[in-house]
């Protein structure tokens, strides 16, 4: 049983696909960080998480509000979904009182990267990757618009952490 694996999605219901078999992992008390740049894949992944956990309300991206508590509808966990990307410091994430709900909930993070560490001594780390441009088709000009070269695969590398994990076969998220 690995700690680390990496899979790659062929578009959104595969990268959501894919966080409906994340889901069957977790449980209460479970933190997970989402790494990736904009428009890798993130909410897609949280989305399928949450609609495998079965909560309440469309899992979308919290960037502006930062945190969102979506109840679970069954005997399940809530989720709580975190955007950390506008919080510049380890008192911004401290003052969202994160801790306070660890117990009863996943907590799912995306950017939280350097910022959420200290939350639990275990967790998951999903990076989130896509294509970052390429060449134009065969007359060798860059591609500056990803649409041209984003076909929606996703590369996705999960990394248990702690001893929540230990055991824990990964190899189960390659469906």
């Amino acid at each position: 049983m690995s700690n680390q694996i990496t899979l790659t999605t062929t578009g959104p219901d595969a990268t959501r696909a894919l966080g409906a078999r994340l889901a069957g992992l977790l449980r209460a008390g479970d933190l997970v960080m989402l790494s990736g740049g904009l428009g890798a894949g993130k909410t897609t992944l949280a989305q399928g998480v949450g609609e495998a956990l079965g909560v309440r309300g469309r899992v979308t991206s919290p960037t502006f509000v930062i945190a969102r508590v979506h109840p679970a509808l069954g005997g399940g966990p809530d989720l709580v979904h975190v955007d950390a990307y506008r919080l510049s410091s380890l008192e911004e994430v401290d003052a969202l009182d994160l801790d306070s709900s660890m117990e009863e909930c996943v907590t799912l993070v995306e950017w939280g990267q350097d910022k959420v560490e200290g939350l639990a001594a275990s967790r998951l780390e999903v990076l989130v990757s896509r294509p970052h441009g390429g060449l134009g088709s065969g007359d060798g000009s860059p591609v500056t618009d990803l649409a041209g070269v984003d076909d929606g695969r996703r590369t996705m590398t999960v990394r248990a952490v702690g001893p929540r994990w230990q055991g824990v076969d990964l190899t189960v998220l390659a469906g």
